[in-house]
């Protein structure tokens, strides 16, 4: 049986040092981005194979529903993933169909407009926040804003705090 040593949100999903960081540094033998635009797009799934090819690691593209349907009938094998989506929606309805995520880090979403900064490259909405929550509700994933490994983690606690609503 496989298993997910670590989820990522990442809009950029495999690129440079961090990907190298974050593979090197589990247990990973393969990285599965989970993107229902990427998964019907032949050029760049091509694109995202090439270019995690200097992990070393195997590289898969699935859609959220043939992602959740791999786990649910074959338990991913006898691969340990990185699992990888560029949104939080993305994660929220794999965690919904019963991918297991024991642990999630917020990498990299850049500012749009409704959304705050938690970190210097992750910007969230209110929705977006209560994603996250419901995550580890479902999960009991520690969830964490940090852009690289280096750098500090910021807990969802902390990081989604400016969401929480003030009672009269």
């Amino acid at each position: 049986m496989g298993k997910v040593t670590l989820a990522r949100v990442d809009e950029r999903l495999i690129h440079g040092q961090v990907m190298t960081n974050l593979s090197q540094n589990s247990d990973a033998n393969s990285i599965f981005i989970v993107d229902d635009e990427i998964a019907k797009d032949d050029f760049m799934k091509q694109v995202f194979v090439n270019s995690g090819s200097r992990t070393g690691m195997t590289i898969k593209i699935y859609s959220v529903k043939k992602c959740s349907r791999y786990w649910e009938l074959r338990k991913f094998d006898d691969f340990n993933c990185i699992l990888l989506t560029k949104t939080v929606d993305n994660m929220y309805r794999l965690a919904k169909n019963g991918v297991p995520i024991k642990a999630l880090n917020i990498g990299g979403i850049a500012k749009r407009p409704n959304t705050e900064f938690v970190i210097s490259s992750v910007a969230i909405d209110a929705k977006m926040a209560a994603q996250l929550r419901e995550i580890k509700e479902i999960t009991g994933a520690d969830i964490y804003f940090q852009t690289i490994p280096s750098s500090k983690k910021v807990s969802l606690e902390d990081g989604v705090k400016a969401f929480d609503k003030v009672k009269p």
